[in-house]
């Protein structure tokens, strides 16, 4: 299908709706994206690590990727008296979200780029789609894109009960300025990506840009993740609690989380983390909690409407594969559409390709961390054995090796 004079909607406008707004603006399509927050989302997320197939994509959008981010080349892992147990090269770009969202929405023409639009409702007919937005808002169009993440309104509406699972543990994430860092730190931690690995739980950082994408030596930040049990029935609810003994539901803001849970992650590092990981958990200000989910939906199709990214399928953060995926779904909706005439067949020829790889994604997530899970059926047990040892750990994270076997 040639798109000149079709129409898109891209319902989200994070980094999945941007991708797929400009590879469909590269075929012609007029394309507009209506995005929920009406604040820019510039600043958001932390650090990624941004996958070969990702770097391919952006460079097929005409997009410079040559100063995408830190190059490191070598993994560690460091046992808790801070000796190095295990080495591995491998080398890897390692980003800032903020990094990749600025160089796509840069790219995007902001006359069609919409903040403050809620996505209420869509309809469609044989002719068409529309989209009415909470302000009264109607759009028609030739196509509509969800690309609204883990909230999607679009999968909310056509498979209600494709929702988001929590898998038993969080995350606990922050970025750090690599002047702030102990020398040390810098020497031996801050070039390479470092893993701790207490038992059932997974400490790791590496390098990433600095505030307004610096890559200046000294200018940079240090991005920490460290994975931890957190039973749903008990554990979750009372991290989910403010300050004010408010519940919250999936995450919580940074300033609401309570002092007391922050001293809790303190405290277990001194317990259970190497010196330098000791240094750094020190520096944490106000750190992000992150309960990790999983998300599977049936389909990605349905008449003239196509779910990407986040809004179909969310896997565990350990394969690094979320924008690359949400890349990956965006190169495939352009490829259908431009192999058939029609719309709908289009997009059928679309979820027959990505259903298998996402759902692939999500398994081999499952597979990476069902060793940090509060509570384990007996598979889970099972895969735990086969993912949790050093050479798993190092072998496996963050890389789409497993994709291609």
């Amino acid at each position: 299908m040639n798109g000149a004079g079709k129409t898109a909607l891209v319902v989200g406008g994070s980094m999945s709706g941007l991708l797929a707004g400009l590879m469909l603006r590269q075929d012609g399509w007029r394309v507009d994206i209506f995005e929920r927050v009406d604040t820019e989302l510039a600043g958001r997320g932390a650090g990624i690590v941004a996958q070969p197939e990702l770097i391919r994509h952006i460079e097929n959008l005409g997009l410079r990727a040559d100063a995408l981010g830190v190059q490191a080349r070598t993994r560690k892992i460091f046992d808790r008296v801070g000796r190095v147990s295990l080495t591995q090269e491998r080398e890897q770009t390692l980003t800032a979200w903020e990094r990749i969202y600025r160089l796509l929405r840069d790219a995007f023409p902001a006359a069609h780029y919409h903040r403050g639009h809620g996505l209420a409702t869509v309809e469609q007919d044989g002719a068409q789609v529309t989209a009415t937005f909470s302000n009264g808002e109607k759009r028609h169009a030739d196509l509509l894109v969800g690309a609204d993440g883990i909230r999607s309104t679009v999968r909310a509406q056509f498979w209600p009960d494709a929702k988001p699972r929590y898998v038993g543990y969080s995350a606990w994430r922050a970025l750090i300025a690599e002047d702030a860092l102990p020398a040390d730190v810098l020497r031996e931690v801050f070039p390479y990506m470092c893993f701790g690995l207490p038992p059932g739980e997974q400490f790791l950082c590496y390098p990433v840009a600095g505030p307004d994408n610096d890559l200046r030596p000294g200018h940079r930040r240090l991005n920490v993740i460290w994975y931890r049990p957190a039973d749903e029935a008990t554990k979750l609810p009372w991290l989910l609690t403010d300050k004010s003994g408010k519940p919250h539901d999936i995450s919580i803001p940074p300033p609401l989380i309570r002092p007391e849970a922050v001293q809790e992650v303190h405290d277990a590092a001194e317990r259970l983390l190497a010196p330098p990981f000791r240094a750094i958990v020190a520096l944490l200000g106000e750190p992000i909690l992150q309960p990790i989910y999983d998300l599977e939906s049936p389909h990605m199709a349905t008449g003239r409407v196509a779910l990407i990214g986040d809004a179909a399928f969310v896997a565990r953060p350990h394969v690094g594969a979320g924008v690359s995926k949400a890349a990956d779904d965006a190169a495939a909706l352009r490829a259908a559409l431009r192999k058939h005439d029609d719309v709908p067949a289009a997009l059928r020829d679309f979820e027959k390709q990505r259903l298998p790889q996402n759902c692939r994604i999500i398994e081999w997530a499952r597979h990476l961390g069902a060793y940090l899970q509060a509570t384990q059926t007996q598979e889970e047990r099972s895969r735990a054995g086969r993912h949790a040892t050093d050479s798993a750990v190092i072998e496996e994270t963050a890389t789409l090796d497993f994709l291609y076997r």
